[in-house]
């Protein structure tokens, strides 16, 4: 699982899980193109095995499947 932040508070707050920060967008310092592509490459260097994300670094290879509407 690759994580992404949607701001930088979010990711430094959580630096140890968060895989992406892409709060350039909100700051105005990067295109959502530009960031787009960024999540393109780190999707491929996962994928390849040429980087492990964090999760996968921390061990953290828990399943934990969420139940879909009101639960009794």
């Amino acid at each position: 699982m690759i994580k992404l932040a949607t701001n930088t508070v979010l990711a430094e707050r959580m630096a140890d899980i968060i895989d992406l920060d892409t709060g350039a967008i909100i700051r105005g310092e990067r295109g959502v193109g530009d960031m787009g592509e960024d999540i393109f490459d780190l999707i491929l260097d996962v994928a390849s095995g040429k980087m492990l994300t964090k999760a996968e670094s921390l061990r953290q290879d828990d399943f934990i499947p969420w139940k879909r509407g009101v639960s009794l």
